[in-house]
């Protein structure tokens, strides 16, 4: 779910003005053309087909050489356009540990009458490739599809298997999620060392000037609420205080109003420490502050002023759906509302749901939980240095200088299933998003053209690297 550091939903248009983009490199010609084709294949749940998405790449993959044996299509018969595709690079070695490239086709659904351009049309313009799904997540797709089909084409030689899953469903928590399946169905065929997935990248200062690279080890939760009233009705023209809108919006009011406290960990202060510098003025002063004492509100009223900062500071909820009423002329006998949290590690969704009954404290709104996307994930995976080394070695060779820092992504990712199945999954692209998180899951969703190129550069160098490093590259060593 996530590609950038951030999950800041900001729809706004605002942009810096960008000279137009250098024409791509002889080799990134077909990456683009990959890219192009997976933003342009609808995969929303709603209207698309992440299964079609998935046969696609594999023809790709087919036409450099894979054969049937090595190309793994899979689906369920109730959710038939939800499939995904395993491909499997054989390594010299086949005792070492695998390396498994991770991404998601599926994408969050999009109105064409909410956007400035068709959002299922890839466009190049002012130094940005635009449509959905373009930065969230099919740049890195794309990156790992056409990384196969080239390691494949130039008989590259390579001791670890290379391993790619396409998978749908992350976007969605009640669609059928192809990394659980895997997870639970097929552990064998995607055994690996570790995974790359997303939910790392870079962060670009308001001019652009790349902050700090970013390895994701950790995420919040996601979980969401149902907030619902019921009352018996009636007409109109008898109106009563007792009206489930109102009940529900005066609830729905004091969440907006209710922060969840400051909390912080080993990583969140790692990330804050390495990042004042970078940042600089008060907002790098409140960073520093912040990573030393947790307990300094002052620091953190300044961090929380940014989202993105901000959404790793504590558990968040928003509401984010709602529905109320049956008819123009009848008092409402229902109203419902979705919110969403995203759940700082360490309390569970159950304390939030208490939580949220004590802000509301109201009995007339019944919460529950919506869903169940996964389990709770339990702990940081390990940054061991021959997980961090080869990041670290990459990141000083294409950006002097940068740092790099160890992050918790806001969102969710599918790390979340192969975790628990023993595979430590780790979010890395070396692709770099604007602070207003790109339009990601909102409105005329973006990414720059150099962010994109430089990151297919970075992954490119950076799973040759780790096909042939000794000892085997598991997180665990």
């Amino acid at each position: 779910m996530r590609l950038l550091v951030t999950t800041a939903l900001s729809l706004s248009l605002v942009l810096p003005v960008l000279a137009q983009s250098p024409a791509p490199r002889p080799d990134q010609l077909k990456f683009r053309e990959i890219y192009k084709e997976l933003v342009e294949t609808n995969t929303t749940l709603s209207a698309g087909s992440c299964t079609l998405a998935a046969q696609k790449m594999g023809a790709h993959l087919k036409d450099a050489g894979y054969p049937d044996a090595d190309l793994h299509y899979f689906s369920v018969p109730d959710h038939p356009k939800e499939g995904g595709l395993v491909a499997i690079l054989p390594g010299s070695d086949p005792k070492a540990k695998a390396i498994l490239l991770l991404g998601h086709l599926d994408v969050v659904e999009a109105k064409r009458e909410d956007w400035t351009r068709d959002p299922f049309g890839f466009v190049e313009e002012k130094g940005y490739f635009y449509g959905r799904g373009t930065a969230d997540m099919k740049a890195q797709v794309a990156a790992w599809v056409d990384l196969m089909a080239r390691l494949k084409e130039e008989k590259f030689k390579h001791i670890r298997t290379i391993k790619m899953a396409l998978t749908c469903g992350e976007e969605t928590s009640t669609a059928f999620n192809g990394a659980s399946w895997l997870a639970t169905h097929e552990r064998a065929l995607i055994d690996a060392g570790f995974a790359l997935n997303e939910g790392g990248g870079g962060r670009l200062d308001e001019n652009g000037k790349p902050l700090a690279l970013n390895i994701q080890a950790a995420e919040k939760f996601p979980q969401s609420y149902t907030l619902e009233v019921t009352n018996p009705g009636g007409h109109s023209s008898r109106p009563v205080k007792n009206n489930a809108i109102y009940h529900l919006a005066g609830g729905l009011l004091k969440v907006a109003g209710y922060e969840f406290p400051i909390e912080a960990s080993d990583i969140t202060r790692i990330y804050f420490a390495r990042m004042a510098p970078q940042v600089g003025g008060e907002m790098g002063a409140a960073m520093s502050a912040f990573s030393k004492d947790p307990k300094d509100l002052k620091a953190a009223a300044v961090l929380a002023t940014d989202p993105s900062y901000n959404a790793i500071l504590h558990t968040t909820c928003v509401a984010t759906m709602l529905n109320a009423g049956h008819a123009t002329n009848a008092l409402p006998q229902r109203a419902d509302a979705i919110v969403n949290c995203r759940i700082f590690p360490g309390t569970t969704p159950e304390q939030v749901r208490d939580t949220l009954n004590t802000v509301v404290a109201d009995p007339e709104i019944k919460i529950t939980l919506y869903d169940h996307r996964s389990e709770v994930p339990k702990g940081p995976q390990p940054l061991t240095p021959n997980v961090t080394k080869p990041i670290e070695q990459l990141t000083a060779q294409m950006w002097p200088g940068l740092p790099v820092v160890p992050l918790m992504s806001a969102g969710a990712t599918d790390g979340a299933f192969l975790t628990p199945a023993g595979i430590p999954t780790y979010g890395v692209s070396g692709m770099f998003g604007d602070p207003d998180g790109n339009g990601a899951h909102g409105l005329n969703e973006r990414l720059r053209v150099k962010s994109v190129y430089d990151g297919r550069d970075f992954l490119d160098k950076l799973v040759r690297t780790y096909s042939n490093a000794k000892p085997a590259p598991a997180a665990t060593n």
